[in-house]
C-alpha cells in the first residue's frame, strides 16, 4: 500500500485545497495550524492527504499522520523527505519541538532530544554531537574567575542601559559573557546590533561579546500549535530556553551569574525575570550548578527608563535629541549616518 503513497511539496498560501485538508489531518492529531508555517510535504494516498509535516527555516513542525496509517515506514518515509527538503534548500542543522510522547517516534527517525519540559515538550535535534560541539567552540572562551556573568540581550538598538548594565556586571565579576540574539526580525538587522554591542564595550576589559546560536531560543520560532494553554506555552518557552543554558551554555564556559535589568513595564519581561530564577536557581529542576540570578535597577534618563523601545518610538517620532540621549556615540553614529535605510 505504501508505494502507492505520493510524496510532494504544497505551500498552503497558494492552495485552499491544500490548506483545509493539512488544518483536517493536524485536528485528527490535536494539532493546530502554526502561524509560522507555510511550506508542507505531505503525503498522499488517492489524492487523499494521509500525513504531513511543516517546514519553518531550519525547524520542522505540524508534523501529523491519519490515525488509519500510522506506522514506521510511512513516518519514516515522511521525515526523510522533509529532511532532504531542509537540504536542498540550505537547512542541515535541524530542529523539531514535540510532545514527550512522540520522542521514540523522532529518536527512529534520526534525532535526538537536547532537553525536556516534563508532559508539554521535547527540543531535538537532527544530530547527536550538535549542542556537544557548540559548547566545545565555546569552551574556548573559557576565562579563570569564582564569578563569571553572563548577559543575553537582543539590543535593539544598544543603548546607555544595555552599556549600563554590562559595566555594573563587568565591575562585579571576574569576566563577562554577553550574547547577542541572532534573529533578523528586528528594526536593526543581527549583524548591525552584534557591532553596536562590539563598540559599544570595547572600553570594557573583562567582557567577550558573543553571537548567540539556535540554542539561544527565539520566541518568535517557538511553537505554539501543540500547547494550548497560554501560560503552559510561556512556561515551557522559558524553560526549554534557560534549562539549555543552564545545562550546556553555562558549564561550557562556566558561568556562575546572569545578570538582567529590571522590568517594570514590560509584563512579559517582567514574567521572562522571574522565570530565570526559578530555571536556573532551583536545585529541583536541574542537576547541573545553579546559575544566581542578579537583577540590576534600569537606568534613567530625565526620569525616562532607558529601553530600546524608547530609542525606536523616538526614532519613529524624528525627535533625534532625545535618541542622541538615549544610545552611546558608537550607536548615535551609526543611526545617524543610516537613517535612511531604517524602515521606520
Amino acid at each position: 500500500m505504501y508505494d502507492l503513497v505520493d510524496y510532494s511539496v504544497v505551500d498552503i498560501s497558494k492552495s485552499e485545497q491544500d490548506y483545509q485538508a493539512i488544518k483536517q489531518l493536524l485536528l485528527q492529531s490535536d494539532l493546530d495550524l502554526d502561524p509560522q508555517v507555510t511550506t508542507f510535504i505531505v503525503a498522499k494516498l488517492n489524492n487523499n492527504c494521509i500525513a504531513c509535516a511543516g517546514l519553518d527555516h531550519n525547524i520542522i513542525k505540524c508534523v501529523a499522520i491519519d490515525p488509519d496509517y500510522r506506522g514506521n515506514q510511512l513516518n519514516l518515509t515522511l521525515i526523510d523527505y522533509t529532511m532532504k527538503y531542509a537540504n536542498d534548500n540550505g537547512y542541515f542543522h535541524l530542529f523539531l519541538y514535540t510532545k514527550p510522547e512522540n520522542t521514540a517516534f523522532f529518536k527512529a527517525c534520526g534525532f535526538y532530544p537536547i532537553v525536556e519540559i516534563s508532559d508539554l515538550v521535547v527540543l531535538m535535534e537532527n544530530t547527536p554531537v550538535g549542542i556537544k560541539q557548540y559548547c566545545k567552540q565555546l569552551s574556548q572562551y573559557q576565562k579563570s574567575g569564582n564569578k563569571i556573568g553572563s548577559i543575553v540581550m537582543n539590543a535593539n538598538p544598544f543603548t546607555k542601559g544595555h552599556q549600563y548594565l554590562i559595566e555594573f556586571a563587568a565591575n562585579q565579576c571576574d569576566w563577562v559573557h554577553v550574547f547577542v540574539v541572532n534573529e533578523d526580525v528586528s528594526l536593526f538587522p543581527f549583524q548591525v546590533r552584534l557591532q553596536l554591542v562590539k563598540d559599544g564595550t570595547k572600553d570594557i576589559k573583562n567582557v567577550t561579546v558573543h553571537a548567540s546560536s539556535s540554542y539561544i531560543i527565539s520566541k518568535a520560532t517557538f511553537p505554539t500549535y501543540f500547547l494550548k494553554d497560554k501560560s503552559k506555552i510561556d512556561y515551557a518557552y522559558m524553560g526549554i530556553d534557560l534549562l539549555i543554558f543552564r545545562n550546556y551554555i553555562a558549564p561550557a564556559l562556566n558561568i556562575t551569574h546572569r545578570f538582567v535589568g529590571t522590568e517594570p513595564h514590560s509584563e512579559v519581561t517582567n514574567a521572562y525575570n522571574k522565570a530565570m530564577k526559578y530555571w536556573l536557581e532551583d536545585d529541583k529542576v536541574s542537576s547541573s550548578s545553579k546559575i544566581t540570578v542578579i537583577e540590576v535597577a534600569r537606568k534613567l534618563e530625565e526620569s525616562n527608563i532607558i529601553s530600546a523601545s524608547l530609542v525606536r518610538n523616538s526614532l519613529a517620532l524624528k525627535n533625534y535629541e532625545q535618541v542622541k540621549k538615549l544610545v552611546p556615540s558608537t550607536t548615535w553614529n551609526y543611526i545617524s549616518a543610516n537613517l535612511d535605510k531604517l524602515n521606520i
